[in-house]
């Protein structure tokens, strides 16, 4: 845009006409704002009206350095409480929330008295920040000035309130409301929803809909209904989906996105894929719902297949369409499709994302690319705790726990803030590797350094750590002093080293508090029964496999896959139903005989199933081995196989494929229900401590 600058007259009018008609002109263009504020200064045409434009305008243009430097050299700017207003709307606005009250306190020394306006500016700085001190003493203010029975003022301070997880203070201010307009009544909705008060939220939108003056609008229900998916409460939720038809508001995007969510977390996917296929505006994010909904139902094919026709149909997917297709791909290891969007993520430019990036690391560790998940984890700049957390918990799965707690110390020194979830990982990683010093300081140190509680989880680390060791008294010692009552993930880590060890005593009595916290799980039975069988009591090993028939427990069957050509092949104990089922055990006959000659011994403790005396007959028949032969069959030489078993992997397959790795000059990758073991050139990543 090109100014006259002929007359000085001609040019004032049209700096006053500009900046008074900035709505109408849609002005957003950085260069046009400068040019106004040239010709303002030029002209000294500096009246309040048009500072207070020129800073809307700079808003507009989203140039908050700008809009700095203009007040601040401004004299007559900060002499007035419209311009001292719409300078701290910019600032809450752009989410500055510690200049914003500096400024408004910097306001308050010069003798400019805050008006309603004013408070209803700086509350939502409070808000973004969390600050809840500096919340409760504006408050204080608003009653000094008498701007609290103020509906915009008592609007925004009970929003903080929400905002600061203070809903107690919230609900009083709401209560003590004397006017309440659908904002008021939707703030508190929102903010109890945000604090997963969800039985409250929905209590307060029924309010609304009984106040004959009020009707819920878009936001009422959006709303309501994600409350509704919090709790899982389908039944309210179809009412409010009747409610939305009958009030005419299932075409706004906004509404029907929440629809799909609150049916896709009850699990009610039929319906939600009727509500999606029925006519209507899609954004990017109505797929992502879909897409995130099949994720959560294990629908993993069906999540790819939403994102393909998502970009089929033109619409360009964002961050949360990536990440969670991406976790689809993790969830089921799948690797070529996993590799694919990655590629889709570099060409878009969201690999700077730290949401997408952990998503990928997590992806690449699920599919035991251990190099792939760090080399995505190195090119994430500014990663948050996520990431970080992610490529720990990979450096865990994979076995290499020292390089687990190597990646945590690196986290802490770059002022990483850890979170719950990370001490499971690094706590894990502790008890992988013997480091029971390393684990208690870390352990301590959750609610010492970090104000965490620990959880079951990360009690189950510690006697899982103190188990691997043998210190199988201090573990008990340590479980009888939780602050909390241990469940089945605690005793069972105990029962794990019991057995480990050899300890029947103790085993028995903590398989008998599993039996009764989880009757149905068939592991314990199994590990006891394999505690009496290893020290010679075969017939108390029987019992407990009769007590698993008479309890009508039945053990998952082992079975285990590997993927070739796209296509994967899955083999059970003494499987023949394979086409090259004779090459395949003839593959095995051989390896067999190699590996005796290396000194391989069956491990006949671990043929559980077998008759007496075909012990080690039936451990050549297990699952992951066949799964080995045919990979050795089938896949080029010296490419990589990749393994997967639904149940841990048995001592005697381990030391098998470790010989295997060497004899044949392969990375052979199991991934097992506990974790990735990586086989090379006769040694496992997990060090034989699993």
């Amino acid at each position: 845009m090109k100014f006259p600058l002929a007359a000085r007259t001609s040019t004032y009018s049209n700096v006053n006409y500009l900046l008074s008609n900035i709505t109408e002109l849609n002005l957003k263009n950085r260069k046009h704002a400068s040019q106004i504020h040239s010709q303002i200064i030029t002209t000294n045409n500096t009246s309040l009206s048009n500072i207070n434009n020129l800073l809307l305008l700079y808003s507009k243009c989203a140039s908050l350095h700008h809009t700095l430097l203009f007040f601040t050299t401004t004299p007559r700017a900060s002499t007035n409480i419209l311009t001292w207003t719409t300078f701290l709307t910019q600032l809450s606005h752009f989410n500055k929330p510690f200049p914003a009250l500096t400024f408004f306190n910097r306001m308050r020394r010069t003798g400019i008295y805050p008006n309603q306006f004013t408070f209803s500016a700086i509350l939502p700085a409070c808000a973004h920040a969390a600050l809840l001190f500096h919340g409760q003493q504006i408050h204080a203010l608003i009653h000094k000035h008498g701007f609290q029975t103020d509906t915009f003022v008592a609007t925004a301070l009970l929003d903080m309130y929400a905002k600061c997880s203070s809903m107690s203070y919230a609900q009083k201010v709401f209560d003590e409301m004397p006017h309440r307009n659908l904002v008021s009544w939707n703030s508190m909705i929102v903010g109890f929803l945000k604090n997963k008060m969800y039985v409250r939220s929905i209590r307060v939108f029924r309010e609304v809909l009984s106040e004959t003056s009020l009707g819920p609008d878009q936001v009422s229900f959006s709303s309501v209904l994600s409350a509704c998916a919090g709790l899982g409460d389908s039944g309210f939720g179809r009412q409010v989906h009747g409610s939305v038809v009958k009030r005419g508001l299932l075409a706004l995007v906004y509404v029907k996105n929440s629809l799909l969510d609150m049916y896709c977390k009850c699990r009610l996917f039929r319906d939600a894929s009727e509500l999606f296929y029925a006519a209507g505006d899609r954004d990017v994010v109505t797929w992502n719902v879909m897409i995130m909904g099949c994720a959560h139902s294990e629908n993993f094919e069906q999540a790819f297949s939403f994102f393909q026709v998502m970009i089929r149909e033109g619409e360009v997917p964002d961050e949360a369409s990536y990440s969670s297709v991406v976790h689809a791909s993790a969830s089921i290891a799948a690797l070529t499709p996993g590799t694919l969007i990655h590629g889709h993520v570099l060409k878009i430019g969201h690999v700077k994302n730290a949401c997408v990036s952990s998503s990928l690391v997590t992806m690449y560790g699920k599919c035991g690319n251990l190099l792939d998940a760090y080399q995505v984890f190195r090119e994430t700049k500014g990663g948050n705790v996520v990431c970080w957390t992610a490529m720990i918990a990979v450096f865990h799965q994979h076995g290499c726990a020292n390089e687990a707690i190597e990646l945590f110390e690196e986290m802490l020194k770059e002022e990483v803030v850890p979170e719950y979830i990370t001490f499971v990982s690094v706590l894990s990683a502790c008890s992988h590797t013997g480091h029971v010093d390393d684990g208690f300081k870390y352990f301590n140190s959750m609610a010492d350094i970090h104000n965490i509680e620990p959880g079951l989880e990360h009690y189950a680390c510690m006697v899982d750590l103190l188990g691997r060791v043998g210190r199988l008294d201090e573990a008990w010692k340590f479980i009888e002093s939780m602050p909390i009552e241990p469940d089945s993930s605690v005793w069972g880590a105990l029962l794990g080293a019991c057995g480990k060890y050899g300890n029947v005593e103790m085993g028995r009595e903590v398989a008998e508090r599993l039996f009764k916290l989880e009757p149905d799980n068939p592991g314990n039975y199994a590990l006891l029964s394999n505690i009496y069988r290893r020290n010679g009591m075969l017939e108390k090993a029987d019992e407990v496999r009769q007590l698993m028939g008479i309890n009508g427990v039945r053990k998952e069957a082992g079975c285990s896959w590997i993927d070739v050509k796209n296509r994967t092949f899955v083999f059970t104990v003494n499987d023949r139903s394979h086409s090259r089922t004779e090459e395949i055990y003839e593959m095995l006959r051989k390896l067999k005989e190699l590996i005796e000659k290396r000194g391989y011994v069956a491990e006949t403790q671990f043929a559980t199933n077998s008759v007496e005396g075909s012990e080690e007959q039936s451990l050549w028949c297990h699952s992951e081995k066949l799964a080995l032969a045919f990979g050795l069959l089938v896949l080029p030489p010296g490419s990589p196989l990749r393994i997967k078993k639904n149940l841990r992997t048995c001592g005697d397959c381990h030391t098998v494929i470790k010989f295997a790795s060497q004899i044949f000059q392969r990375e052979i990758i199991v991934r097992d229900i506990n974790r990735f073991h990586r086989f090379i050139n006769g040694s496992c990543s997990c060090r034989d401590y699993w």
